[in-house]
């Protein structure tokens, strides 16, 4: 073996992996005030992305990075979630009878997706409370935590090379990407280091920083593989920011009890919390679709031309 090879070796046997993670949990129990007056009556995981709830892609994108048993952390006014990805039988049968066979084959497919397990967070007491609220479900195993307004797109396969590091170091990986120092204050922020082997450790993490105070301008993003220790680091973190039990507060936690990689992408993310990354979403979504893509790009172009000629009246 090479050196590099010893050392990856050597970390996976102090991490313990023993089999591949299966679970993810999905925190989705938030009130989606970003997008009121929508979310006011139906979740903002069920806001469509052309004629797919957001939630269904975060679903899909752990099916197919092999996690087949999901928990969504669910609150108030959240049933339409577990609607959907039940069986619909009236629908089946609507459809079934009137031969609309495609569309019978896509909604039943919706149920078979993955085993779907929900628990409701009760008290909003933020997402690190939400994470700590599956432990009962996870158990003494490591999982995947994918929040449930954020969509990749399944050609970046982020999850799937997060859970590649795991496997190779035993321990906890946090999606990173850089963002601008005006945009840093929104999230949580990470400070990293590149080792011999090319893996990104995470040195220092935070919550949401001032500009001029941020470690860097790598910000966390909706993707986590954690150890089953993080239960125990949050159980101990008091109330953060907001009042809330912050996950970043309790990776930093965790981070002094073993280590925490970093996985730096650079493309593929929509935040769908946020109207012009909702908007940005649904365009290059539709755009992307077989069925739909060449004519609505003949669209957006007409209309782009019709606006730069009326500029011009």
């Amino acid at each position: 073996m090479t050196s590099s090879e010893n050392k990856a070796a050597a970390r996976q046997s102090e991490g313990g992996v023993t089999k591949p993670i299966r679970k993810v949990v999905i925190p989705a129990a938030g009130l989606g005030t970003r997008f009121l007056p929508a979310t006011k009556a139906q979740p903002k995981e069920m806001l469509p992305l052309v004629d797919t709830p957001t939630i269904q892609y975060v679903v899909g994108e752990a099916s197919a990075a092999g996690l087949d048993d999901v928990l969504i952390i669910t609150g108030r006014g959240k049933r339409s979630i577990e609607d959907h990805f039940d069986r619909s039988f009236e629908l089946e049968h609507s459809l079934e009878l009137a031969g609309k066979t495609e569309e019978l084959e896509l909604v039943r497919s919706i149920s078979e997706m993955v085993n779907v397990h929900y628990v409701r967070q009760g008290d909003p007491k933020g997402l690190g409370h939400a994470v700590l609220s599956a432990r009962q479900h996870i158990g003494d195993e490591s999982f995947v935590v994918m929040l449930g307004d954020d969509v990749m797109d399944p050609k970046a396969e982020v999850t799937k090379n997060m859970l590649a590091i795991h496997a190779q170091t035993g321990y906890s990986v946090v999606a990173l990407k850089e963002v601008s120092p005006e945009e840093i204050s929104s999230y949580g922020c990470a400070r990293v280091e590149t080792d011999d082997d090319g893996l990104v450790r995470i040195m220092e993490i935070v919550e949401k920083p001032k500009r001029e105070e941020a470690p860097s301008n790598l910000a966390v993003m909706g993707r986590y593989v954690f150890t089953p220790t993080l239960f125990d680091t949050l159980a101990e973190t008091p109330p953060g920011r907001g009042g809330e039990i912050q996950l970043t507060d309790g990776i930093a936690a965790l981070m002094s009890k073993e280590p925490v990689y970093g996985y730096v992408f650079t493309w593929g993310r929509y935040d769908i919390g946020n109207k012009l990354d909702y908007l940005r979403a649904t365009v290059e979504i539709a755009l992307s679709r077989e069925d739909l893509g060449p004519p609505f790009r003949e669209f957006l172009v007409d209309l782009l031309q019709t606006d730069l000629d009326s500029q011009h009246v």
